[in-house]
């Protein structure tokens, strides 16, 4: 008799716990039309920190949770041309901080899901050194 009592009360607890309800947030949020965004919130750009890479004629950039194709344009040959003095090989990827356009839009060139057109350069910096990089060749 103690255990059926005991196992219906652990059961009574463990349903309660169920229907617990998540508390709202009051927090006041901005929406897109309000005043108080500045000119560079409201512009549709987003800004993105990264790895960049330009060879053979593709450009990416790979951030900490998503890997971007980038189309080819006036803003990403000047961001290269900057990259270039970080760089050590050709292959080398040197952090960025970029502001952008991200679209999903179909390409021809750019196979990756998701890509960006660069429209603003904000920094170029040297490239993280890691040890754990193996090189092929001589």
């Amino acid at each position: 008799m103690k255990k059926i009592l005991l196992f219906s009360l652990a059961l009574t607890v463990f349903v309660s716990c169920k229907k617990e309800t998540k508390s709202e947030k009051t927090e006041e949020t901005i929406s897109a039309d309000s005043t108080e965004k500045t000119a560079k919130q409201s512009d549709g750009l987003t800004l993105l920190k990264g790895d960049f890479v330009y060879y053979d004629g593709a450009a990416v950039l790979q951030t900490h949770a998503d890997i971007y194709g980038v189309f080819v344009t006036d803003k990403m040959l000047e961001l290269n041309t900057q990259a270039e003095s970080f760089k050590k090989v050709p292959t080398d990827m040197v952090q960025v901080e970029i502001r952008g356009k991200i679209t999903n839009k179909k390409d021809e060139k750019i196979l990756w899901e998701r890509k960006v057109e660069i429209v603003e350069i904000l920094k170029v910096s040297a490239p993280k050194e890691d040890n754990d990089v193996v090189k092929l060749g001589n």
